[in-house]
């Protein structure tokens, strides 16, 4: 018998089902819902251009999505979400890398705010708006290398 260790990536183990199963069933299912859908619409509304159209391009989304799926699930690993018997803790991880006491988020803040005032009130402030989140984007990503956080 061969053990987990042995076992390919994307490969489906006694342990856990075939990853994103859940998740590739939901879009194709969607379209096989959707294609009905618009050709009865199409049909019944005499093919109007607007709706008829939405709907054709909503089974293509959904076909496209869901085809991504299956190609990913093929290649990445089962995942915690797959293992129907998982426990919370084994969803637990790192989520991301997040600065302590930071005040760039609140100039960002402040910057999406002047720019869309901008818009109702005049260009000149929406254009002082893109200019603080440039400076407020600039801030933000190089919080990191300078100061007593630098690494």
């Amino acid at each position: 018998m061969a053990h987990e260790k042995d076992r390919a990536p994307g490969e489906p183990s006694a342990e856990h089902p075939k990853p994103m199963s859940v998740e590739k069933w939901t879009f194709s299912l969607g379209m096989v819902f959707f294609l009905p859908v618009a050709l009865i619409y199409g049909f019944w509304s005499g093919w109007e251009p607007v709706g008829s159209v939405a709907l054709f391009l909503l089974v293509g989304l959904y076909g496209l999505s869901g085809l991504y799926l299956f190609l990913v699930a093929r290649r990445v690993d089962p995942r915690p979400e797959d293992n129907p018997v998982s426990d919370v803790a084994d969803h637990a991880g790192e989520i991301g890398v997040y600065a302590p006491h930071s005040w760039w988020p609140l100039v960002l803040g402040l910057a999406a705010a002047l720019a869309f005032a901008g818009i109702a009130i005049g260009w000149w402030l929406f254009g002082l708006g893109l200019v603080v989140a440039a400076i407020g984007l600039v801030g933000q990503t190089y919080e990191f290398s300078r100061g007593q956080h630098a690494h």
